[in-house]
């Protein structure tokens, strides 16, 4: 069974830091691309970040200079660092996993920015 299982969401001050973590089970985690996405109430789901098998990362232009995407295969997990946050990156985050076919969600971590 497949599962992606994220968690470091939680409450911070705009300007503030968090480091969101998403480990995987159930897939050969180092052929997989994983990303963030994020969707903020009454938004549709957008693409935050992805990490490629090689390492090879892109960004929303909202997050850039900001926000980082890292793997460790040996655990198995992604992570994402958030710094500078700001009120509207205020969503719930999801991890992401591709490699053929369908990809697998996790169900998502909430952060919250307050001003």
């Amino acid at each position: 069974q497949v599962q992606l299982v994220e968690s470091g969401g939680g409450l911070v001050q705009a300007g503030g830091s968090l480091r969101l973590s998403c480990t995987a089970s159930g897939i050969r985690f180092s052929m997989y691309t994983m990303a963030w996405y994020r969707q903020a109430p009454g938004n549709q789901r957008e693409l935050v970040a992805h990490i490629t098998t090689g390492l090879i990362t892109t960004y929303a232009d909202s997050v850039k200079g900001r926000f980082t995407i890292s793997r460790d295969n040996a655990k198995n997990t992604v992570y994402l660092q958030m710094n500078s946050l700001k009120p509207e990156d205020t969503a719930v985050y999801y991890c992401n996993g591709a490699f053929v076919g369908a990809p697998y969600w996790g169900k998502g971590t909430l952060v919250t920015v307050s001003s």
